[in-house]
């Protein structure tokens, strides 16, 4: 799994964690207003994939995680790109 910026849309500049994807569309959770249960389908063309994540920051490849674990790793990764100056919006 992985984590990924929104460029588009009314979430534009918000994370969420990559839950499925296919050729053409992902499907986005993050663990509050888009729970595990209720997943975000979005274009790929309007996501950003973030490649560079801290080792701290634990993403699992499974879907064993819970909404609560999620929300706090994206959390975690704003709180790291607010100590590094880029910008975050959330």
């Amino acid at each position: 799994m992985n984590l990924a910026k929104v460029l588009a849309g009314h979430d534009k500049n918000h994370y969420y964690l990559i839950l499925e994807e296919n050729e053409e569309d992902v499907l986005l959770v993050n663990g509050t207003t888009r729970p595990l249960a209720k997943p975000k389908k979005k274009n790929k063309k309007h996501i950003q994939i973030i490649k560079r994540i801290p080792e701290y920051i634990i993403i699992s490849e499974t879907v064993s995680q819970s909404d609560a674990e999620i929300a706090e790793m994206l959390r975690q990764y704003q709180q790291y790109l607010a100590g590094t100056g880029q910008k975050t919006q959330n």
